[in-house]
């Protein structure tokens, strides 16, 4: 036997085209760049958001206390677009914790009786959504980020920067953003 017998006969229709030129699949770097974009987008859209918020301005309902603001704040008013739109009614926020209102991107917390703050619901770390309050801090799932619910300032975690504070009214019993 010679070594051409243990050659095997190439298949006309699988791997040849008209001419007999070999035909080629996606080409290897279209296959790399094509899964590479693919998770590029996995890992934009796992740890999404924005910085939108933190250009607000902070007003603090019934307390003259600083600010957590990072210094992006505008004297006029807080540049949101939902600005007026009621947000909840005071019993809403139960003192001592507070609220997360995923669609407006802000939480609401009730640091002590009557005194009502809000904050940006976007984590400073890397733009996850926080998601809960619990023994007096907001909580962020992503990398498990704390923030005081009375200023802002981060408690615990890998983030650094305070959330802004986002400009909230209180009148009677309703809250809205500002």
């Amino acid at each position: 036997m010679t070594s051409a017998s243990f050659q095997p006969s190439p298949e006309p229709s699988a791997s040849l085209a008209r001419g007999g030129a070999p035909t080629a699949g996606p080409a290897r770097r279209t296959v790399v760049a094509a899964a590479g974009a693919a998770g590029l987008a996995v890992a934009l859209t796992a740890c999404g958001g924005s910085d939108d918020d933190a250009s607000s301005s902070s007003v603090d309902s019934g307390s003259a206390g600083g600010s957590a603001d990072d210094g992006g704040a505008s004297g006029g008013g807080s540049g949101r677009d939902d600005a007026g739109a009621a947000l909840a009614s005071t019993a809403d926020i139960p003192e001592g914790g507070g609220k997360v209102f995923a669609d407006r991107k802000v939480v609401v917390t009730q640091p002590t009786a009557g005194e009502f703050k809000a904050f940006s619901a976007t984590c400073t770390h890397q733009g996850c959504a926080v998601k809960s309050i619990a023994d007096g801090v907001i909580n962020c799932p992503c990398h498990n980020s704390n923030f005081s619910i009375t200023d802002g300032s981060v408690k615990s975690g890998p983030a650094t920067k305070p959330l802004p504070s986002v400009e909230i009214t209180v009148s009677g019993d309703s809250i809205t953003l500002a």
